[in-house]
């Protein structure tokens, strides 16, 4: 049990006297706060030796709009008051409730709710932290398990087989009102009023927020310390590394970015323009600016790419629908490709079956709305990348950046590595990506990236690439 906290006067002697004055109660519980959560963190710090980083990464802060604690990514703001009482009548949970709140930053539960609804996801989200703090069966956060905890993780496994987030919410919508208010009673932990409101209307333009790139680097520093330090994290540690492997996952959107080019378009540069000398020389000559805006500026896009389609009997038409949805949601903005783009979308199994050449954002929506599935056979990944170097001989591509191949891996791969990158993407449950060569990049893409498209009727492609625009909100999870 922590000593009782004895309040004390505070002096700094680097000031005036004339300016000490006592130490209100209010900063002193404001005090005695940011050293019991120093006090916790070193606690943990003990028992958890990867999570270094991450138990450092928020900066302590106290705020009376919180329960106990919350977090918006970069602070960890804490109730004076609720937690020194806690401290006092139990520091395991003030243990359980420091380390539930970190987890929710490293599996980036703070910008992955997209158009969820937000109950739904918040409580989803603690289901999966706590499945993980129980799991890892250590004395400074063990508590006994409940029958309504064990039975959610069991019902959870056997549904959606993985105890994470998205799965965990796809279970929760399937339940019922008297069982959602039971489980809210169960596991809502921490407060989630502070984290980051919902993404705007054009994700795929905006820049990724900087607390998310920092948990980015520490999931992955994590990844990396789990490990190495196997032993130490111990059996329980399962869950933990399965959901920092999840978070760590690239979405496809951040992947294609690694395909873009850097050159100058047509289009006006306003950060380049300097306003003072425009409004100087209109001042003083009327209607003569002195300079004007620059009319081209760099820009990073996609310029050329192949884009290979596996149609093999193997791959599921649903998922290719689905993955060809995300797609063109990503490629039809302005921000993505440069005005005129070589784009060759490709259709093979153990042959080539079809090749649409895309130009502009015009052919790309002609080709999505008249697309079908050609093929059937078994699969041979030789054939596209004959075909491909074939296309680089005859000049069809002048700088063909890469080769995406959306295959389930499992088929012959070409023994020689081509002139161009090449990453075999990879969707949904059922792949094999054992015998993937080892010059080529290999992406597990997330599914829930691509549920919304993958879970539309089959009626005609265009439907879901229009439906598309306004249901796909999600980030990379898992």
């Amino acid at each position: 049990m922590p000593q009782t906290i004895q309040k004390e006067k505070f002096f700094d002697p680097r000031k005036p006297f004339q300016s000490q004055r006592p130490e209100t109660h209010e900063e002193w519980q404001a005090r005695m706060g940011g050293e019991v959560l120093a006090v916790v963190r070193s606690g943990l710090y003990l028992d958890f030796r990867f999570l270094d980083m991450a138990l450092s990464a928020l900066s302590p802060a106290p705020d009376e709009r919180c329960r106990v604690l919350a977090t918006d990514g970069q602070v960890l703001f804490y109730q004076p008051s609720h937690l020194l009482r806690l401290y006092q009548d139990n520091p395991k949970y003030l243990n359980r409730l420091y380390l539930h709140t970190i987890f929710h930053c490293v599996f980036r539960h703070l910008w992955l709710k997209g158009r969820r609804e937000p109950q739904l996801w918040s409580l989803a989200c603690d289901i999966a932290v706590e499945n993980v703090i129980d799991s890892l069966n250590r004395t400074s956060v063990k508590r006994p398990l409940t029958y309504v905890r064990q039975n959610a993780y069991q019902q959870i496994t056997a549904e959606e087989t993985v105890v994470a987030a998205a799965p965990v919410y796809r279970w929760l919508t399937r339940q019922t009102p008297g069982v959602l208010r039971q489980l809210e009673r169960e596991f809502v932990t921490d407060d989630h009023r502070l984290w980051p409101k919902d993404a705007p209307d054009q994700p795929q333009q905006m820049p990724t927020p900087l607390p998310q790139k920092t948990w980015q680097k520490i999931g992955e520093r994590m990844q990396t310390e789990l490990d190495l330090r196997d032993k130490e994290a111990g059996d329980g540690a399962d869950a933990l590394k399965q959901q920092v492997k999840a978070a760590n996952r690239r979405s496809y959107r951040d992947f294609l970015r690694r395909f873009c080019v850097l050159r100058e378009e047509v289009k006006l540069d306003p950060d380049e323009f300097d306003l003072n000398f425009y409004t100087y020389g209109l001042s003083v000559y009327g209607n003569l600016p002195l300079i004007e805006p620059l009319e081209s500026r760099e820009s990073k896009k996609i310029e050329e790419l192949a884009l290979v389609i596996d149609t093999s009997y193997s791959t599921s038409g649903e998922l290719v629908r689905a993955f060809l949805a995300e797609t063109y949601t990503l490629l039809k903005g302005q921000e993505n490709f440069f005005h005129r783009m070589n784009l060759h979308l490709i259709q093979a199994d153990n042959a080539i079956r079809q090749d649409i050449l895309i130009h502009n954002e015009d052919e790309l929506i002609h080709a999505m709305n008249h697309f079908e599935l050609r093929g059937g056979g078994g699969t041979d990944f030789r054939p596209a990348f004959e075909y491909v170097n074939q296309l680089c001989a005859e000049k069809k591509f002048s700088n063909l950046r890469g080769l995406l191949y959306f295959t389930d891996g499992m088929g012959t791969y070409p023994a020689k590595r081509p002139a161009y990158d090449t990453a075999f993407l990879f969707l949904g449950e059922r792949f094999d990506d054992a015998n993937v060569p080892p010059w080529a990049m290999k992406v597990v893409l997330d599914e829930e990236e691509f549920t919304g498209a993958a879970a539309r009727p089959q009626s005609t492609l265009a439907d879901a690439l229009a439906e598309e625009d306004d249901l796909y909100r999600d980030l990379n999870n898992s």
